[in-house]
């Protein structure tokens, strides 16, 4: 052991007072050599000490940091990235407050400079800021918009981005986050959506006849044209306006407008389109509006199937043109299910046409006048437009099977219906059409929709997938029906107290169109079943 070891507590303790004060003589003079014993020293609060002048404190020198290297709390915020909304999602698994969420939940979130795998924190304790060491979730992309899954240790609180280097975003909520599932409010019995964006009084409603060259037609005499229509009790002409993206027809004129709005006939126009240039043929479509069409007539048909993409272009282009009011119809394949690339959803879904006028020529399918009201009506009936009957007058059809075309439209509801088309119009066919109406009492309208269930496949999969992303934002949309789209409906059926069988059958089918369908982006392609 080393001697100096031994020492006393007493002698140390003197040593140890000793060398404080020449400690505190010497600092006292380099205060005094410096300027620092001239005045009152400063109180740990920066404000002059009360009383007699308190004895100089030591002080550490400081280090001093360059400005452009310093980290301010300021520069962490970034003002380019922020939160702007966020939504619990599905419908199913959340409360009536958007902003209540249960862990494990999907929310809805959009903002400015948010993409796919952008993170966001959440509090680790309910109210508590956030760090880098919070809970966090990536932001995914799905067809319903950008998505994140609440996780598992998150606590309610402000949300904010989290970026590289320690920066952030502002604040966001708050957001209520809890460990129980969540249910919305009891649902109200919804009925069955009107159609949307029809305008009663519209040229659809009344009787009308398609023309196809207006020069074999009365013997393209307009005189005689009105004459026959008033007879007929036509109140609306069809008139072809234009084949194809570059051949306008020059018979649908201003002149021939003003002569039928002359002697009291709504005109419209339509046009047949092919989808290898849906610009162009929505440039044709536009030139015939802007020659005083009181509506304008989507002939689609075999050309389209499997275009969606080409539909979208079309329907957004030509909607830029003439508004998204104007009466626009859409006469194609009565029969979905015969068609299952056919983009009905885009021609028919939101921004599409308000009316439709399927083509039920039922001696060409080769039924009866029953059987295709039936059939037409389950098939269509989903996309919410309303129906006005095409039938046909040529191909030998009787005046007994007009009459009952007639009829039926009465007892289907619906409000005006025409027929192809005047050239093929034999005289017997010509009488049938002003002939009375009787009450059809052997024909019970059909109210049904189409039952889809796994493994069917095309545009009416497509709509009810639609409609279920509303509430599932992970439900994909290709048109077929597999075991995601069954797992999903059956969830739905379960959350709106429905029979749980993954069909989709009348009472889901009114249960999925209450809601509005998600909008989809076909410019890069239509569906897997396309």
């Amino acid at each position: 052991m080393i001697a100096t070891n031994k020492r006393s507590g007493v002698g140390h303790s003197l040593r140890v007072a000793q060398l404080s004060a020449a400690l505190l003589c010497a600092l006292f003079a380099l205060g005094a050599g410096t300027g620092a014993g001239s005045s009152a020293a400063a109180s740990p609060g920066g404000t002059a000490s009360p009383g007699a002048a308190a004895p100089p404190v030591a002080t550490a020198p400081v280090k001093r940091t360059p400005a452009a290297k310093t980290q301010s709390s300021s520069s962490l915020h970034v003002t380019s990235v922020r939160i702007t909304s966020v939504k619990c999602v599905p419908e199913a698994k959340c409360s009536g407050n958007p902003h209540q969420v249960s862990v494990h939940g999907t929310l809805l979130i959009t903002g400015k400079g948010i993409g796919s795998g952008t993170t966001i924190g959440f509090p680790s304790k309910p109210g508590a800021r956030i760090k880098r060491s919070a809970p966090i979730s990536h932001v995914r992309k799905t067809i319903a918009g950008l998505i994140l899954t609440v996780p598992a240790k998150a606590h309610s609180g402000h949300i904010m981005v989290l970026l590289s280097r320690s920066r952030h975003s502002s604040s966001y909520g708050p957001i209520y986050v809890y460990n129980h599932a969540l249910h919305p409010p009891k649902p109200v019995a919804t009925p069955a959506p009107a159609a949307v964006g029809a305008v009663s009084g519209s040229p659809f409603e009344s009787q009308g006849m398609w023309i196809w060259y207006v020069a074999k037609s009365s013997g393209g005499s307009v005189p005689a044209i009105v004459a026959q229509a008033h007879a007929a009790n036509v109140s609306t002409v069809f008139v072809k306006s234009s084949d194809g993206s570059s051949n306008y027809w020059s018979q649908f004129s201003p002149q021939l407008v003003a002569e039928m709005h002359a002697n009291g006939l709504k005109i419209c126009a339509w046009q047949y389109v092919y989808g290898t240039n849906p610009e162009g043929e929505a440039n044709l479509g536009a030139e015939a509006v802007a020659n005083g069409a009181d509506c304008l007539v989507i002939d689609a048909e075999a050309e389209y199937e499997g275009h969606y993409a080409a539909a979208q272009t079309y329907i957004d282009d030509l909607r830029a043109k003439i508004g998204t009011a104007y009466p626009l119809g859409l006469a194609s394949f009565p029969y979905v299910s015969y068609h299952p690339s056919f983009p009905y959803s885009v021609f028919l879904g939101p921004n599409g046409a308000q009316y439709n006028a399927p083509q039920m020529y039922w001696k060409d399918i080769g039924t009866s006048v029953d059987t295709v009201y039936a059939n037409t009506f389950i098939a269509n009936r989903i996309y919410g437009r309303p129906i006005f009957p095409l039938g046909q007058t040529y191909g030998g059809v009787s005046a007994t099977e007009l009459l009952r075309f007639r009829e039926e439209a009465v007892d289907y509801g619906s409000t005006g219906l025409s027929f192809w088309d005047w050239q093929e119009t034999p005289a017997a066919a010509w009488a049938a059409l002003v002939a009375p109406l009787a009450p059809l009492t052997s024909v019970v309208p059909n109210t049904s929709y189409p039952e889809l269930h796994s493994g069917s496949k095309g545009d009416q999969v497509l709509w009810l997938q639609e409609h279920l992303a509303a509430v599932v934002p992970s439900q994909e949309i290709t048109g077929l029906f597999g075991s995601q789209t069954t797992a999903n409906l059956k969830n739905f059926q379960t959350e709106r107290g429905l029979t749980v069988t993954g069909i989709a059958e009348p009472t889901t089918w009114a249960a999925l169109l209450a809601l509005t369908p998600v909008p989809v982006d076909w410019t890069g392609g239509g569906p897997s079943s396309g």
